[in-house]
């Protein structure tokens, strides 16, 4: 039986900390990536480029973090989120297997939160696989119509019978989003017996991480706990793996 290894990882820009006492993680990040061993990586909180903490950092990578994360024979795809003053950042899908195509879609719902949504479809074992990786908003009714908006996309963008995966962090504390997703299809290991917290980081309490399937087989879920991983971002990866043909 061959396993389709998908992690989603939101990497808090690749630095941890406030103020003078912040410190740059993308170095330990590239290393967690590689260690994941995931067939494909999704990550929020992707920076391209950062003015302010190239000047800060003295080993500020000289490549947009999708890039650098990138294990090597991987490809990286990254479409911006978010316009700041000093940069720019969004999410990022890294892939183990082939990319066929991918896009980008505005999911901001007000001014002071810009997301988006990015798809990307892969090749695996020869046959197509559809990605979505999300950020979505901090207020609940944002994150209500942003999730309409996902299903609008889903439904005009992506075959019905075409196995598809939708990761992300979805800033979600209950059930709101596995409901809303349940209605397409999409449905997730996660329930009250098998709740993989993520959030925050050091003392995990909720699970705002969520890897949705549809038309593939889940087989198992895990988060990587420890110092290690608590120190490079507010949240812990989630691992699933999902049975392929």
């Amino acid at each position: 039986m061959s396993l389709l290894r998908v992690a989603t990882y939101n990497i808090h820009k690749g630095v941890q900390g406030m103020g003078s006492a912040r410190r740059l993680e993308i170095h330990n990040l590239g290393h967690a990536v590689e260690q994941l061993d995931a067939d494909i990586v999704c990550l929020q909180e992707v920076r391209k480029v950062h003015r302010r903490e190239e000047q800060h950092f003295s080993r500020w990578p000289d490549m947009p973090q999708a890039e650098f994360l990138a294990p090597e024979g991987y490809t990286s795809v990254y479409r911006t989120n978010a316009y700041t003053r000093h940069g720019e950042h969004g999410n990022a899908l890294l892939s183990r297997w082939p990319v066929i195509t991918y896009q980008h879609e505005d999911m901001s719902d007000h001014r002071f939160e810009q997301r988006g949504l990015l798809h990307v479809e892969v090749l695996v074992r020869g046959f197509p696989v559809h990605v979505v990786v999300v950020h979505f908003g901090l207020i609940p009714a944002s994150r209500v119509r942003q999730v309409k908006q996902l299903q609008q996309f889903i439904a005009r963008e992506i075959p019905a019978h075409a196995p598809l995966l939708v990761a992300g962090d979805f800033n979600d504390w209950g059930t709101t989003m596995s409901r809303h997703l349940q209605t397409i299809g999409l449905t997730s290991m996660q329930n009250d017996k098998n709740r993989q917290a993520t959030y925050p980081s050091r003392f995990p309490m909720v699970q705002l991480d969520h890897v949705y399937s549809r038309g593939l087989t889940p087989q198992n879920m895990h988060v990587p706990r420890g110092r290690i991983w608590w120190r490079m971002s507010d949240h812990l990866p989630l691992l699933a793996e999902f049975k392929v043909p």
